[in-house]
């Protein structure tokens, strides 16, 4: 039996509209101090915080490439991987603080994208223009500090604080 016509059979299935109505009847607005209390609880980790910790990474990569190897474009190359990651990380950043006054959700969202695209594009941009600007580019070491540098994020989330008080208490 295909998904959509279990759906169908079952009224409290998911995809069912009563199924939906009850999900929706279920969903509860939040009041002011319920708001404030899940924002108190919940840790926010600065994208400015993120970004001196790519920085400290990325000039760790480049210090160990060069000490390993002993070549100083192997330490360049890692430091303009890291750079390619570092810079159109922090032009997002501060694309995005300067939206917090939206009010609307729609252009958040928009905006939120469209920084995305920036940072993306920006990103390209710098590898392609990598072999131009770092003498005796190594590709592998570049990589190195690029992807060594992104992985900050994950360890940053990893390493947030915990939660003050449980969610469910709310």
């Amino acid at each position: 039996m295909s998904k959509m016509a279990n759906s169908e059979m079952d009224p409290a299935s998911p995809g069912s509209q009563e199924g939906v109505e009850a999900e929706e009847a279920a969903f509860k607005p939040l009041t002011r101090e319920e708001a404030q209390k899940l924002r108190e609880a919940t840790p926010v980790v600065s994208p400015w915080k993120i970004l001196m910790w790519q920085g400290v990474v990325g000039g760790l990569v480049a210090a160990a490439a060069w000490a390993l190897t002993g070549q100083p474009r192997m330490a360049w190359s890692a430091a303009y991987g890291a750079l390619a990651v570092i810079i159109p990380a922090a032009l997002f950043a501060r694309g995005l603080s300067r939206q917090k006054a939206v009010t609307h959700g729609g252009a958040a969202l928009v905006g939120f994208f469209v920084w995305e695209m920036v940072k993306i594009a920006l990103t390209v941009a710098m590898l392609v223009a990598a072999p131009r600007l770092v003498a005796q580019l190594s590709w592998l070491a570049l990589l190195a500090g690029f992807v060594v540098t992104m992985k900050v994020y994950w360890v940053a989330m990893w390493l947030r604080p915990a939660s003050k008080t449980s969610v469910k208490n709310i």
